[in-house]
């Protein structure tokens, strides 16, 4: 199975006062960047089998940009396992029961939550070092998702290195 983690988008500050910290949108700039992440991912031909995503405003506008930019509408779901107070054995659970076994997943939610998901996949606990900035993609390869060390990452993705990468004309000269 490979697991792609993506933290959403740029998101409005928190304690503006015109939003409830659950309800803060994407940005303009948010936006953009997942659309152009979304545009990628299709040009690289990954596709995914499921989208799960916190129910957090920023999440949801995250997941469904990719969604749809990916042609996968029908493959969203919203797990409260992904909001900030989830619980990290209940995910592993609830994608453990998701049936056909997808082959590829997208998860979409929050820091510090996801580094910490990342870390118990990779190393079997809390720690692992590492930045994962808004709009950042990582993924992992596993055989079996378990509540452990169970994962090797394959790659991470800051939302930057993604705009110096744009997708290759159809009509380009290799």
């Amino acid at each position: 199975m490979k697991l792609y983690i993506l933290r959403h988008g740029d998101a409005g500050e928190a304690g503006d006062p015109r939003y409830k910290d659950n309800e803060r949108p994407l940005t303009v700039k948010g936006i953009q960047r997942t659309k152009q992440l979304a545009h990628v991912l299709r040009e690289m031909e990954i596709t995914m089998d499921a989208v799960l995503t916190s129910p957090l405003t920023r999440a949801k506008e995250t997941a469904e940009i990719i969604a749809r930019g990916m042609k996968l509408p029908d493959s969203l779901r919203v797990s409260e396992n992904l909001a900030p107070s989830g619980s990290m054995e209940e995910l592993v659970h609830q994608i453990n029961t998701i049936r056909p076994m997808p082959k590829n997943i997208m998860l979409v939610g929050h820091e510090p939550y996801l580094s910490g998901f990342i870390s118990l996949l990779c190393t079997g606990g809390p720690g692992l070092p590492m930045v994962f900035k808004k709009g950042a993609l990582c993924r992992l390869d596993l055989q079996v998702l378990s509540c452990g060390k169970c994962a090797t990452l394959d790659w991470l993705l800051q939302p930057r290195v993604i705009g110096f990468y744009p997708p290759k004309r159809k009509d380009a000269k290799e």
